[in-house]
């Protein structure tokens, strides 16, 4: 599996203030299911926020219902909460493959409500992919910060 874009994206995220990235593994009582992936979250006291989603994440696999990107095998893909009226403004008209690689694509099962997602980020889409999850981080610290849900 090709990584190097991958840990582009890790690295950036945690590069940001009160960023917290998960990566579930084997023995740490996560789902099997999740092993491999990374969930990035706005929480600068380290603890996953209650009753608040990612906003972004990377699969490295296809989940039950969600396999129209052909996910594994070196197959991964990048998401982002990017908001509806950004999503259309990304991506525009269809129709879209969902499997296409380094193309922004609303994503497959989420794209409804905001989420853009690209399989394998490269040349064309890497550097956008960085900005979006740098401007998705700083939504979700908005957000916390409506919230009162976070002491910063």
């Amino acid at each position: 599996m090709d990584t190097h874009s991958m840990d582009r994206i890790v690295a950036a995220v945690r590069r940001l203030d009160g960023s917290l990235v998960l990566q579930p593994e084997s023995g740490d009582g996560s789902p099997e299911l999740a092993w491999g992936d990374s969930f990035f979250y706005f929480a600068p006291d380290g603890r996953v926020p209650q009753n608040t989603q990612p906003y972004a994440t990377i699969v490295t696999k296809d989940y039950p219902e969600d396999t129209l990107s052909r996910l594994g095998g070196g197959r991964w893909r990048v998401n982002i909460h990017v908001g509806r009226d950004r999503l259309a403004a990304l991506v525009g008209e269809g129709p879209h493959d969902p499997a296409a690689v380094d193309v922004l694509l609303p994503h497959p099962v989420y794209g409804p409500y905001g989420w853009v997602a690209v399989v394998l980020p490269g040349e064309r889409t890497l550097r956008a992919v960085l900005d979006l999850v740098r401007e998705a981080h700083e939504d979700a610290r908005r957000r916390a910060e409506r919230r009162g849900a976070t002491r910063l």
